[in-house]
């Protein structure tokens, strides 16, 4: 047993007195739930079917006596009126019903005078049987990092009762974090057995307003009966418990933006803007970062803006003489001698300083080789024949290197010894884990390419090496896309169920690292944030390259998973992360925001505000975004999303727009559209007909497949007609 604090051995004893008496109970779900008052604290006492308990904090007044007012029971809620010297506690319980038994549990403190919370102890007690006084073992599986979602997930192993996935609403936090100046970061974990949410100590001079009403606690419960007995088991338990929470979660609206126009803002700003550009050896190439151009050029950048702008003039069967200039400079990163293209150009390679570990000629990072082999290869599958060449011509050495490192990649390594420079992210933390699902898709690709099995079983070899990882498998958060959708396509392939499994795996580490809540304090008033993800395990900020990449990963999982018979849950929250997206990416753009909250020094580069290329980074409300730099490479933002959520029909001046993904539609000139919404039918979408011009629009009638009238549309102030549609749905429209 880890040591305790004072306050739990205390609470421990209290709860388990034979003289203890609830003031409210009731069985729900199968389970059992009381409320005790035990002096300075009011507490839930949820008991499994096996009867083992788990405690969770309604009210806390330090060295008080708390006195119950009133006890209403109404709309399914029980609310419990609680009187302390801080001032009066509304505590409000919502007990659980549905197939995945749900608790919520909101507190709401109206103060008497102003207070201030140097410590706030943590509010959840694994009690252990019922006829003992002896904490229950478990094992922590996931908790916050940072500004994640505040969640714990969670199982009681001795005596063996369940699971549990705790997430704090931290939204509903938003008074208390603005007017005591506190983050929402770091306030769900603790070791066990003290464990659960606390609130950020306040600072001297920003206590909590008398009179005034704030939200302590908005904790939503899930509980299962199953303490998982592998990797697969935990991994459907949490997407299981994850989305059924996500489910009762309050959501905030989301708002339409008009991709279009914002594209061209920055394909102008991306090929007239000096600060995007830099010239080597006669070619033009990228920067990484506005005005960046002390770092010489990379491929991987040029790569990863160059096919979005694929994905854009595919859509629009257009062209750009900027993808010209873009593709003419490839060839100069091939290495004759190693036979591998290389991270740095090798004509300026030299000029680095070495002020970082990477930053010289011969260290690569090593994701860093598999990212532009896999963009090749998507160029070189399109008919691109100096991508095909470039790609298959750098097959050998990335296998080398694979067989070198037994498919487990360190961080840094030289490309000519394959000597180590950095073996580990963090001391006892390994390399960079989701590497071999990252080089199995480009295995993959390499064998619909060429047809040849060898690398199919390449793929399957790199593959099984993320097995047993659990929520440690997570770089980076794009590489740990790309596996999820190259385990799908081998599972496709080989009928594994182990490579399906391992794709949820992936999925799973994803979803840890995305925020369930909106940072609405400080600065975060200013942009939305809700379901943002975190580019690496312990990054400070989200980051436009990772999130668009993210993105598109997720759209091609879906499209493979057409048809599978994948997880529900699965559906939900890639659907859901998609949906967001769409609207909160616009407020990457320094244009989209107040110049006050741009940071003051840059670390890469300059950070332009009238410039229509993504900041890198958004932080936390109380701090500063773009102190790493203007992101060049984080360009294809507008270029992924757009193709990937208007349809075009032929000869008509109107696009079709939805903010989920889409299957099955053509663009014809035949009537009436159709096409099929991803996503769950238990949550809504928007759809949208998008006025292009200034005529006048067609008449539309618009239905589910399955009613036979047509759905009521809402007119937006630019003319463009709105509905709302669950997911999971077949449209039609139709017009004249």
């Amino acid at each position: 047993m880890n040591a305790t604090s004072a306050w739990l051995l205390t609470v421990n004893k209290k709860l388990n007195s034979p003289d203890l008496t609830a003031v409210y109970q009731q069985d729900k779900a199968g389970y059992s739930f009381k409320v005790f008052l035990i002096d300075d604290s009011c507490w839930l006492v949820a008991s499994w079917p096996k009867r083992s308990r788990i405690a969770f904090r309604l009210a806390y007044s330090p060295n008080d006596k708390l006195d119950l007012k009133k006890l209403v029971e109404k709309d399914e809620n029980i609310t419990f009126r609680i009187t302390s010297l801080m001032g009066e506690y509304e505590a409000v319980v919502r007990l659980p019903a549905g197939e995945i038994p749900v608790l919520r549990l909101t507190t709401t403190l109206k103060t008497a005078a102003p207070v201030l919370f140097p410590y706030w102890p943590r509010d959840i007690v694994p009690l252990g049987a019922a006829s003992s006084d002896i904490l229950a073992d478990g094992e922590i599986k996931v908790s916050q990092v940072g500004t994640r979602s505040g969640q714990l997930y969670f199982s009681l192993t001795r005596p063996k009762a369940g699971s549990v996935l705790y997430l704090q609403n931290l939204t509903a936090l938003v008074d208390y974090n603005q007017d005591t100046e506190t983050s929402a970061g770091n306030t769900v974990g603790g070791e066990w057995p003290e464990i659960g949410f606390a609130l950020p100590p306040t600072l001297k001079n920003k206590p909590l307003v008398a009179g005034k009403s704030y939200v302590l606690s908005d904790a939503f419960i899930a509980f299962s009966e199953e303490v998982p007995v592998d990797e697969a088991a935990m991994v459907r338990q949490y997407l299981d418990l994850l989305s059924t929470v996500y489910l009762a979660l309050p959501k905030p609206a989301t708002n339409y933006q008009p991709w279009p126009e914002i594209l061209q803002k920055g394909l102008t700003d991306l090929q007239e803007s000096p600060g995007c550009w830099n010239q080597v050896d006669g070619h033009h190439y990228l920067n990484a970062y506005v005005c960046d151009y002390a770092t010489p050029p990379e491929i991987m950048v040029q790569l990863a803006v160059l096919l979005p702008l694929l994905d854009y003039v595919e859509w629009n069967d257009s062209q750009l003489t900027v993808m010209k200039k873009i593709k003419d400079g490839l060839p100069a990163f091939y290495n004759k001698e190693l036979g591998t293209i290389m991270r740095w150009h090798p004509k300026v390679a030299d000029s680095m300083e070495g002020e970082e570990e990477h930053k010289k000629p011969m260290v690569m990072d090593s994701w860093y080789l598999q990212h532009p082999l896999l963009n090749l290869s998507r160029l070189a599958l399109k008919g691109d024949k100096v991508a095909e060449q470039l790609f298959l011509d750098s097959l050998e050495f990335a296998i080398k290197v694979a067989h070198h490192f037994n498919y487990k990649w360190p961080v840094f390594y030289k490309m000519d010894t394959l000597e180590v420079i950095k073996a580990e992210t963090q001391p006892g933390k390994g390399g960079e884990k989701d590497v071999p699902g990252l080089y199995a898709h480009v295995m993959l690709q390499a064998w619909e390419l060429t047809g040849n099995k060898r690398y199919l079983a390449e793929a399957e070899k790199a593959a099984l090496k993320l097995k047993g990882l659990g929520f440690e498998l997570f770089y980076q958060a794009n590489n740990t896309s790309f596996s999820a959708g190259a385990l799908l396509r081998l599972y496709k392939i080989t009928k594994k169920e182990v490579y399906k499994e391992l794709s949820y795996l992936c999925l799973a580490n994803v979803f840890k690292n995305v925020k369930l809540w909106d940072c609405d304090y400080g600065y975060g008033k200013k942009y939305p944030s809700f379901f943002a993800l975190f580019p690496l395990n312990d990054a400070p900020y989200t980051a436009v390259y990772e999130e668009q990449e993210v993105f598109c990963a997720f759209h091609e999982y879906l499209r493979h998973a057409e048809g599978e018979a994948i997880l529900p849950s699965a559906r939900l929250l890639l659907a859901e992360y998609i949906r967001f997206l769409v609207d909160r990416a616009v407020y990457y753009y320094p244009t989209m925001l107040p110049q006050e909250m741009l940071s003051d020094e840059v670390k890469t580069g300059e950070v332009d505000p009238n410039l229509w290329i993504a900041l890198e980074d958004m932080h936390d409300g109380w701090e500063k975004s773009g102190e790493v730099g203007q992101e060049v490479y984080g360009a294809g933002n507008s270029f992924g999303i757009l193709p990937r959520h208007y349809m075009q029909v032929e000869g008509q001046t109107f696009l079709i727009y939805t903010d989920y993904p889409t299957y099955g539609f053509s663009p014809k000139k035949h009537k009436p559209a159709k096409f099929k919404l991803a996503g769950d039918a238990r949550l809504n979408a928007r759809l949208l007909l998008v006025k292009t011009d200034k005529g006048k629009m067609p008449e539309f009638s618009v239905r589910l497949n399955s009613l036979k009238e047509d759905l009521k549309a809402t007119k937006t102030k630019d003319g463009h007609l709105e509905f709302t549609v669950p997911g999971d749905s077949d449209i039609l429209i139709n017009w004249k």
